[in-house]
């Protein structure tokens, strides 16, 4: 049993970089799709997909030709242990604006960018950059 699945999604992604893996499976759930959208919409990964078994096939993104990672860094940042919440007007910026931090928010998960726009606060759930 998975206490914390979004940090399983994490893990996954970060281990299938690290090992160089082009495809990795995660398990469904309309959460990590949206996360994992918005990773494909930023550029960190090259595409996922919805398989019969509710298991979502995701697609890493490497610079070639050392095949290097796109995402260097991510981190789970609001733990089911210790939630994480923070105002519009102090939304964290990931390494001065080159990395992105995935917020909850009432209009639903965004990156941090887009909600300092519309000022809106919430979760933060990870970085990544």
């Amino acid at each position: 049993m998975i206490t914390d699945p979004i940090a399983d999604c994490l893990t996954r992604i970060r281990n299938g970089c690290l090992a160089k893996k082009d495809i990795i499976y995660i398990q469904y759930s309309n959460l990590k799709k949206k996360i994992l959208k918005i990773l494909l919409e930023q550029g960190f990964i090259v595409n996922y997909k919805l398989t019969k078994h509710k298991i979502i096939k995701v697609y890493l993104k490497y610079i070639y030709p050392k095949k290097h990672s796109v995402i260097k860094y991510i981190k789970r940042i609001s733990k089911p242990s210790l939630r994480k919440y923070s105002r519009s007007k102090n939304l964290p910026r990931v390494l001065n604006g080159l990395g992105i931090a995935i917020i909850s928010t009432s209009k639903g998960i965004i990156t941090d960018k887009l909600a300092r726009k519309n000022k809106i606060g919430g979760e933060i759930i990870c970085y990544i950059y």
